[in-house]
């Protein structure tokens, strides 16, 4: 009987030691810390800047790591492809990686002309020498210092450092410097350094498309932004930027048919990059000529194969152009999509109506107003109208009903 209870007794006290040891404190994952990345306040996910900052509010402060923004072309292209470049100086002030594709312009042309950051915490600072006075001796020269406070502070680090800022303002006027674009490291994939051949199996757009995919894809298991690759060394964000896809430039006839003969190409290209970009340390930025695509429902197909979508309407070539209700402004932007990421309903903008403008240095995005008097309706008369509308009432002896008419 008293083996028995020993043996209860025994049992108990270990299944007390298990339950003890076995508690574990539940504590909030650690997120990886990136040079010019933060996690999201909506959704803990971890965010990078497109280098607009009111893109970056439009769309719940930034983009998600692992997500592909789609950005519908203006008629002209020039608005979409100075968001892309944008996008790409962020990366390189940042010192993330950089992987370009285009079909048309070398991916050398388009580095050349990304906008320069005006922000200090980039900029290579350069001594400027004081001159000296000829009537004062070089011992003076050398004792005239700054205030002994101020003697023992660091000097101003000559070398170019990563900034650790998210989002910086750019300035369009004037191009990034060489050394400091050239401190980033860049993939390119240039179409006709590319030469794809069709056969009875496979046309010439899908094998570009194919090609641009097993590009991308050996950049992230080689250079090692795979979420499977061990630690071994410091992470980082590859920023991928894809121009003009599903254009004639591709050899894709989205644009050229009402009915095109290889109309998945590119839907099966962005189901495959979205694939990549989930299980890496990626993010990507992918502009498409909609204007130009027929088929709205494969426009809406392709729409849904991306996180987030926006559509630039430029004003230029356009009545609208010369309106003067849009004068302040250089065009609309729409937002089609906005990501669904760790949370039941997305974040939509307050607002719908969003302009954009292209300043002397820089490009915004802003609210639309209108003028408040610039209808032409009878409510909207001049004074002299009026004025002359009151003496004609008092000529014709109207009385009160007249001057009940135009008491406003």
């Amino acid at each position: 009987m008293a083996a028995s209870v020993n043996s209860v007794g025994k049992s108990s006290a270990e299944r007390l030691t298990f339950s003890t040891t076995s508690f574990q404190k539940k504590t909030r994952s650690k997120l990886i810390s990136i040079p010019g990345t933060r996690p999201s306040v909506q959704n803990g996910q971890l965010l990078v800047s497109t280098g607009v900052t009111s893109l970056d509010y439009l769309l719940g402060g930034g983009l998600a790591v692992g997500t592909l923004l789609l950005i519908e072309e203006d008629r002209y292209d020039s608005y979409s492809h100075m968001i892309l470049k944008y996008f790409l100086a962020e990366g390189v002030v940042c010192r993330h990686e950089l992987f370009v594709a285009t079909a048309q312009d070398n991916p050398d042309d388009i580095l050349k002309e990304l906008p320069a950051p005006i922000l200090d915490d980039v900029a290579i600072h350069k001594p400027v020498e004081q001159p000296r006075l000829s009537c004062e001796p070089p011992d003076s020269l050398d004792a005239m210092k700054i205030a002994w406070r101020y003697q023992n502070l660091p000097k101003v680090q000559s070398a170019l450092a990563s900034s650790s800022r998210f989002g910086h303002y750019y300035d369009v006027s004037k191009t990034m410097e060489p050394e400091i674009r050239q401190a980033a490291k860049c993939h390119r994939f240039y179409l006709p350094e590319h030469p794809t051949q069709s056969s009875p199996t496979h046309s010439a757009v899908i094998e570009s498309y194919s090609a641009l995919l097993k590009s991308v894809q050996e950049v992230i298991h080689r250079e090692g932004f795979d979420v499977a690759a061990p630690m071994s060394k410091s992470r980082n964000i590859l920023r991928i930027g894809l121009h003009s896809l599903g254009s004639a430039l591709w050899g894709d006839d989205l644009t050229c048919q009402d009915s095109p003969t290889h109309r998945h190409a590119l839907t099966t290209l962005l189901y495959g990059l979205r694939a990549l970009l989930r299980s890496s340390l990626s993010v990507a930025v992918v502009t498409v000529p909609s204007h130009l695509i027929q088929d709205r429902a494969l426009m809406g197909s392709i729409t849904r194969l991306c996180d987030n979508a926006i559509a630039l309407e430029s004003f230029k070539g356009s009545e609208r152009e010369t309106h003067p209700l849009y004068k302040d402004y250089h065009g609309l932007l729409h937002v089609r999509q906005v990501p669904h990421l760790n949370c039941l309903a997305s974040q939509l903008p307050d607002h719908k109506d969003l302009a954009f403008k292209l300043k002397r240095k820089q490009f915004s995005i802003e609210r639309l107003h209108l003028p408040p008097d610039l209808s032409e309706t009878v409510s909207r008369v001049s004074r002299g109208d009026l004025a002359g509308g009151a003496t004609v009432a008092s000529a014709c002896g109207s009385g009160t009903s007249g001057n009940k008419h135009l008491d406003f």
